[in-house]
């Protein structure tokens, strides 16, 4: 079958697969960069307790600043 055997729906048909493929293809592609650009898991609660623990003994937080933070991360009002 030459190129001029091909009826002109046939043409429309496959350029319609055609695109629909290349849309898929992108669609794809697209999630999988979005999926590569996530950040990481925030840290859990446990390990946020434990840093903010650490700035407190450091120095780098007072006493009252280490127990309003604590309190905003457990929830606490």
């Amino acid at each position: 079958m030459n190129a001029c055997d091909r009826s002109p729906v046939n043409s429309i048909n496959m350029k319609r697969a055609f695109l629909l493929l290349i849309g898929v293809g992108l669609l794809v592609v697209g999630c999988a960069i979005e999926i590569g650009n996530r950040p990481a898991d925030k840290d859990t609660l446990g390990q946020q307790l434990v840093d903010l623990k650490k700035a407190k003994d450091s120095g780098a937080l007072s006493d009252s600043e280490y127990e309003a933070q604590k309190s905003k991360l457990l929830g606490v009002k």
